[in-house]
């Protein structure tokens, strides 16, 4: 038997192994439901709503007596909040995964580190040391996975597994048209999953800011769930004024997407993250994120039938070796951090005395 001190010690892999597979199967059903016909932003309207029945009992409960008070400045901030990242974000990786696939979808989440440390430099949120190890570690690891991004997008190259196009000839111009068409969605997928990148990244910041002022997480999500969940609803409500069977849900697939995506992925899966923030802080948690890529792949493979192509393995290598390679800087500057900070052992002893 494990000693409590052991348990403690491994419940934040085992709970970042779980968040990485929860987030597999969620990026495997979404992509499932929108190959269906399930509009984008009905989605989101259904995946908020249940997020907010789910996290907002638990909020209310949990810190019914540390909650802030609520201000108009803490209202703008969650209503931003709720827009630029469960709505926007939402609909770009959605439009992402459309057009691509869930495994070039998840590498290209693997961008997010490097992408905010980008952001954090151009803002001066985050001071950079080129002649140092941990500055030219960080360097060289965005530098490779930028390029591995690229490669993403404009090389797709050979499919390494079963291909749809392979059970038929592409030698008529109708085939030629639908490859050009491919490539076309294949360009505004990496846009869009681009786009969601860098807006993560900005959301993250904003959200680094807001917790400051409103340090009550489990509250701050629910009512940004709610907030979102009547931004989509309004948005989708405007686009789709004269058809109302969009929000009818079709067949056992887009219901459990719902279900799934709200309570499941945004309700036990966000308590998993902050479990593991909590424990290990964001450098543990980013370093799993390849896993989430890894079981995606899987999924793809072995259950959507999704071919895998050249460009995506050879991308995804040089995006995940430029993620740690961002990550083993951000640790060492962390661990040079708190070194300096401590005083040495000799003058901790002389000052101890003084105070004696």
């Amino acid at each position: 038997m494990w000693s409590a001190g052991r348990t403690e010690q491994w419940m934040p892999t085992v709970a970042m192994v779980a968040t990485n597979v929860v987030i597999a199967i969620m990026t495997a059903l979404i992509k499932q439901a929108l190959n269906q016909g399930m509009n984008r932003l009905v989605l989101i309207t259904f995946r908020q709503m249940a997020a907010t029945v789910f996290l907002g009992p638990i909020a209310y409960f949990k810190e019914r007596k540390t909650r802030p008070k609520f201000t108009a400045e803490i209202f703008g901030y969650m209503f931003l909040s709720g827009l630029l990242g469960p709505v926007l974000l939402q609909y770009t990786l959605f439009v992402g995964l459309d057009y691509t696939t869930a495994t070039f979808a998840a590498t290209f989440s693997n961008m997010l580190p490097v992408v905010t440390f980008l952001i954090s430099v151009a803002f001066r949120f985050e001071a950079l040391e080129v002649r140092s190890k941990s500055g030219s570690a960080k360097i060289s690891g965005t530098l490779i996975s930028l390029s591995g991004a690229m490669m993403l997008t404009f090389y797709k190259g050979s499919a390494l597994t079963h291909s749809p196009s392979s059970i038929s000839s592409p030698s008529s111009s109708g085939d030629r048209q639908a490859g050009g068409h491919g490539t076309v969605r294949w360009l505004l997928g990496s846009v869009s999953m681009l786009a969601n990148v860098v807006g993560f990244a900005l959301w993250l910041l904003l959200q680094r800011k807001f917790t400051r002022k409103y340090p009550a997480v489990y509250s701050a999500t629910a009512y940004m769930s709610l907030f979102s969940f009547i931004q989509a609803g309004a948005l989708a409500l405007s686009i789709q004024r004269t058809s109302i069977s969009v929000w009818a849900l079709k067949g056992t697939i887009e219901i459990v997407t719902v279900v799934y995506c709200g309570v499941v992925a945004s309700g036990i899966g966000y308590l998993l993250l902050t479990y593991c923030v909590e424990k290990r802080g964001p450098v543990f948690t980013a370093a799993f994120s390849p896993l989430s890529q890894i079981f995606v792949a899987g999924i793809d493979l072995f259950i959507l039938h999704e071919p895998l192509y050249l460009g995506s393995v050879l991308g995804s290598i040089l995006v995940i070796l430029g993620l740690y390679l961002v990550l083993w800087g951000k640790r060492e500057e962390s661990a040079i951090a708190i070194a300096s900070a401590k005083p040495p052992p000799v003058q901790a002893d002389i000052e101890q005395q003084e105070k004696v």
